[in-house]
């Protein structure tokens, strides 16, 4: 009896919109940049649950009666922000006389895994409301995915990559267990990538060369037939790859290989870039990866030596991306943010605008590209009926200042709930 009443009061709802389950939240914007190319002024959106309902010139809005209204008339609305790369569980609690990478693990995973909701609160801050994860250990990524899906800890969006794929390398101290990643040939790729997969990673990360922290050595590291295999693998499951190349060796042959992205490459010839346009290959640079090491040299310990090696680095990084955009590669915003570098999330966008784009290409990297990456088109990067309610209030008009979108986050919504919120009337309530 009990459920039939349900069963009646839902059909009841679904012929009465002005009947819902969950209150609907009417959002007023000053402008609306909706991410498909419109840009929407004195503008509502209608949020219910976890998705936007409508969208459209405030007179054109029918407002149900019961809805919640926040005003954000004084601000401009872009989609929910897209992180191409970030290591969420590279923790650092900053004891005097460590640095990060010394006491990266040390800290044991379920320590790391509840500092780590420091990082993923920093994300939203800047109006990253998902992110890709590109490499973790003992499956923290995926936990910290999971809890946040399940509403338990406050982050971004979390598709996660497990542990990342790479050779064996030396010295490797006597009697240590290899990592879960760690993998060799053709037959041991295809293990430890269906091991990732098993476990829950949504993609497979592979790095494909030498280079990381003050490395900017790019030595191609596994073969192509090894990266294919790591591809064949990911797309028989339905599933994608990253494969991270600090040198153009490694990122012809990933390409080659089918990657879906490359991260991070140097020095890409013109076939390899000309590839990659036609076939639809996502580059993901990291530039500002780099320029944050260098910015943040005295807590890593870099000396000037290493510092001279990030800035050249940079420069080539830089002038790749210059040939990227020129060559009409499609190109994702990544920050590989780690430790400190969360709340940073979004300086890439500058140099991109550095490099040729204009800032609504610049935004386009971190919005439709970034949903066409994770194969979430129809569902993230834009501020559309059906979509999730992503939504990030900015101060300023970020189509013709593109740090309006780094420096002026006011307020961010994550699937239909605030998740920031640094508006005038929130100060106001806290006093």
């Amino acid at each position: 009896m009990r459920n039939l009443y349900l069963l009646s009061f839902l059909l009841f709802a679904l012929g009465h919109p002005s009947v819902s389950i969950a209150q609907v939240k009417a959002l007023h914007f000053g402008k609306v940049v909706d991410g498909q190319g419109k840009v929407i002024t004195n503008a509502v959106v209608l949020v219910d649950a976890d998705r936007i309902i409508k969208v459209g010139p405030e007179k054109d809005v029918t407002i149900p009666a019961n809805a919640e209204t926040i005003d954000l008339k004084a601000y401009t609305a872009i989609p929910g922000l897209i992180d191409a790369h970030t290591h969420m569980s590279f923790y650092w609690d900053k004891t005097p006389g460590t640095n990060p990478w010394g006491q990266l693990g040390t800290l044991g995973s379920g320590v790391t895994l509840f500092l780590a909701q420091e990082n993923a609160r920093k994300t939203l801050e800047t109006g990253v409301t998902t992110v890709r994860d590109l490499g973790s250990f003992d499956n923290i990524d995926i936990s910290l995915r999971d809890l946040i899906n399940r509403g338990a800890m406050p982050g971004p969006r979390m598709f996660v990559a497990a542990n990342g794929l790479h050779i064996t390398s030396t010295p490797y101290k006597v009697g240590s267990i290899p990592d879960a990643g760690q993998c060799d040939g053709v037959e041991g790729v295809q293990r430890a990538a269906r091991q990732q997969l098993a476990a829950g990673a949504d993609w497979i990360k592979m790095y494909g060369s030498t280079g990381s922290d003050k490395d900017v050595t790019g030595f191609q590291t596994f073969s192509y037939e090894e990266m294919k295999a790591a591809a064949d693998v990911a797309h028989y499951a339905g599933k994608r790859i990253a494969i991270h190349s600090y040198g153009p060796d490694g990122a012809r042959d990933a390409v080659r290989a089918g990657t879906n992205t490359v991260e991070h490459a140097i020095d890409m010839d013109d076939a390899t870039l000309a590839t990659m346009a036609r076939k639809g290959i996502i580059y993901v640079p990291t530039v500002e990866h780099n320029r944050y090491y260098i910015a943040h040299k005295d807590e890593y310990g870099y000396d000037a030596k290493v510092v001279a090696g990030l800035n050249q680095y940079v420069e080539k990084n830089f002038a790749t991306l210059k040939r990227a955009v020129k060559a009409n590669v499609k190109i994702a915003m990544g920050s590989d943010a780690v430790f400190t570098g969360f709340g940073e999330n979004t300086r890439e966008l500058e140099w991109f605008v550095k490099a040729g784009m204009t800032p609504a290409q610049a935004l386009r990297t971190a919005t439709t590209t970034g949903a066409e990456m994770l194969g979430m088109e129809k569902e993230l990067g834009a501020i559309a009926p059906g979509y999730f309610a992503d939504l990030v209030a900015v101060e300023g008009d970020p189509l013709k200042n593109i740090t309006v979108v780094i420096n002026h986050v006011k307020w961010v919504m994550k699937g239909g709930k605030v998740a920031v919120d640094h508006t005038p009337q929130a100060a106001a309530k806290t006093h």
